[in-house]
């Protein structure tokens, strides 16, 4: 390797490939959020009923994209279609009990699987991974203006 951005880039790679829904236990199951159902229900927690609009803006992607996914959430019972709340003509995205519930549950597993991952660290080491995660994430979201917020 080069230095270490370039080991920022392979690391971040593996990150990646690894992905923490298959430390939670084994294969996929019914009941587990796809990662899709994942980011959208923790947006959509964070900021509160959201547009087709909205949410294209957030993700830097395209309304028919946006469309399907929402779609799938509905029909999963994840989210549903509300007025929105502030009077405009938009119809918004809102969680549903079971979408709170599920998101809950998969936050929980992927925290357990992190406790296992990290179980020799430090209280110290954890924070501090945690953040220069926050700090790689805000400086990724600063340039492609996109901010995610947070709770």
């Amino acid at each position: 390797m080069d230095g270490p951005t370039h080991e920022v880039e392979y690391e971040q790679m593996l990150l990646s490939r690894h992905g923490l829904l298959q430390l939670k236990g084994g294969p996929r199951k019914d009941g587990v959020l796809e990662r899709s159902a994942y980011i959208l229900l923790s947006r959509i927690r964070v900021q509160g009923p959201m547009s087709i609009g909205e949410l294209s803006d957030a993700f830097g992607l395209d309304a028919s994209t946006l469309n399907r996914q929402t779609a799938a959430a509905m029909r999963s019972g994840l989210v549903e279609r509300i007025p929105d709340p502030e009077g405009g003509m938009a119809r918004k995205f809102r969680i549903t009990a079971k979408g709170a519930r599920m998101l809950d549950e998969e936050r929980e597993g992927l925290v357990h699987a992190l406790d296992r991952i990290m179980a020799d660290w430090s209280h110290d080491d954890v924070a501090a991974f945690a953040s220069f995660l926050r700090r790689f994430n805000t400086d990724i979201e600063r340039l492609g203006g996109r901010p995610w917020p947070r709770p």
